[in-house]
Formats: C-alpha cells, structure tokens, sequence
C-alpha cells in the first residue's frame, strides 16, 4: 500500500490535519495581529479594512507550508514566520480585489461581508494595494535568514503574485469569461492565478531552511506544490457547483454565473475528483521518502478530500 492510499484510508486524517493546520494558523496570526494598528483619527478605517480581511481566520493554508517545508527542512519557525506572515498577505490582498465589482463582484468572504461591502470600494481597494506591498517590506525585513535569502525570497513572491504570476492568471480568468479555453489554457491560468502563491509558498519554507534554490530539496518541493495547486483548484470548481454557501463561507454557484471556464467544462464531478487524487497520490511520492514529510502529505491528502 502507498502512503497516499494509507493516508486516505486513515479516519483520524482530518483531525489531525486540522489541529496542524491551527497550530500553524496561530503561529502566523501572532505575527500578523502586531500589524495595521497605528492610525490616526484620518486614516484608522485603513488599519481597520486590512484587519478585517487578514484577521478572519481560514484554514492558513499557504503559510502552514511555508512553516512545513521549513520544518522538514530542519529551519527554524523564527526563520520561516516573516516569509509565512508575507504570504497570507498576499492571499489575503487577491482575496480583497478579487470579490470587488470590477472582478468577480461578491458579497461573502470567509462567512463575512466582503471587505468592500463593509469598508466601500476605495477603502478595500487601498487596503489591498497597501497589503500587497506591505508583504514584501516583511519579506525582506526577515532577519533570521542571510540578506541573499531575503532577496531570493522577495523575487521569487513578486515572481508569483505579479504580472508573472497571479495577475497574469486573473487577466485570464477574466478573458475566459467571453471565450472558450482549453484545458491546457485552463491548467495554465490555474497554475498562475492560484497555483503559483501556493508553489512560491513551498519555495519560501525551503529558502527559510537555508536550501539551495537550485538544490533537490527545492525541486521536490516544487513539483509537491504545483500537484497539490492543481488539485486544489480542481476541489474548488466541484465544491462550487456541489457545497453549500454555509459550507464555504463564501458565495457558490458564482463560476457558472460569470460564465467561467472551469475543471467542468472538461470533467464530470467524478472524473474531476479522481484528477485530483491522481495528482494528490504524485504529490505525496515527490516528498515521500524524505524522512519528516507526513504531517505534509496528509495535508495533501486532506486538502484533495475536504468539502469546504
């Protein structure tokens, strides 16, 4: 038996992925509970708006594998916080300007109101762009690693979240709303508009451990990342048509209603999640056999089978 067949066949799975999952989550929410707290009586909605979307929980996803990689490297948690801390505020920034009208105009977030619809247009807006920014002053400020690493660090996240990366996969999204894709067109908008935070995720943990970016460690890492993207984008086309708004915390039903392409227009809802667990299964052997890894590959595991 492999050890994705032995991970999906163990009952206390969600359990424990969750608890690490929240271990994590409190780690980075301690970082990022010190930020946004210093406006004035002019500019306190800012601190305001920015707190309200990097403050209202979610699983932490992206951070935990910054934190993972790092572990199972042998680094540090006071090396990898800042690089964490910098990612989910970058996830946090495309979740803000993604639910404005000028994109994919929702009204629920995490189980919330989005952040334009409590703070108004500007405001997010703003709140997003200084987020955005503000990630890689925390970046680069990271003084538990050398100053290579730093830079390394702030190229490879403008690598991803930018006009190579996220931008470019949302300028995508939005084209693919009056024309038809293919599904290799649609694998790469994925790996651009969310696979690419989620991989840069991965590379951040492993620089944090002090690897070579060019070294064996990175590349498993990477190839881990990029399956566990895809297939988490693949669970999120089937959780849109098949969950529930209560389930999700967020609006469902909303692909179809901006007549998105999606892993549906190619799969049924069968055929999508077996792709997904035929990713999940590669991505559990690209860092099987590194001693250390199970606590990420039932993530893996976890993320292809969860319902929310």
């Amino acid at each position: 038996m492999t050890t994705y067949e032995k991970l999906s066949a163990d009952p206390a799975l969600t359990v424990s992925v969750k608890a690490m999952l929240r271990e994590n989550a409190d780690a980075v929410e301690a970082v990022l509970d010190t930020l946004y707290r210093c406006g004035g009586p002019c500019d306190a909605q800012l601190d305001e708006a920015c707190r309200y979307s990097l403050m209202a929980g979610g699983k932490r996803v992206r951070p935990a594998l910054t934190l993972e990689f790092c572990r199972l490297f042998g680094g540090t948690d006071e090396a990898a916080l800042p690089f964490a801390a910098a990612v989910e505020m970058i996830h946090t920034f495309s979740l803000i300007h993604d639910d404005l009208p000028c994109m994919d105009d929702d009204d629920l977030r995490r189980g919330r109101p989005t952040n334009h619809k409590v703070f108004g247009e500007a405001v997010a807006l703003l709140a997003g762009d200084g987020m955005a920014l503000d990630a890689f002053r925390i970046a680069a400020g990271n003084t538990a690693v050398p100053a290579d690493v730093r830079a390394q660090a702030a190229m490879l996240l403008s690598e991803a979240a930018g006009c190579a990366g996220m931008v470019r996969g949302q300028i995508m999204d939005m084209y693919g709303e009056t024309h038809r894709l293919s599904l290799d067109e649609l694998k790469l908008l994925q790996a651009r508009k969310t696979g690419a935070l989620i991989r840069v995720s991965a590379q951040l943990g492993v620089l944090a451990a002090g690897k070579s970016a060019d070294g064996p460690e990175m590349a498993a890492a990477v190839s881990f990342a990029e399956k566990i993207g895809l297939a988490f984008q693949i669970v999120d086309d089937v959780l849109d048509v098949t969950a529930t708004a209560e389930q999700m915390g967020k609006s469902v039903g909303s692909d179809a209603g901006h007549n998105k392409n999606t892993f549906l227009s190619f799969y049924t809802v069968e055929g999508a999640l077996g792709e997904a667990a035929r990713l999940t299964a590669e991505a559990v052997a690209c860092i099987g056999d590194y001693p250390g890894s199970d606590r990420l590959c039932a993530l893996a595991v976890y993320l292809a089978a969860r319902d929310n």
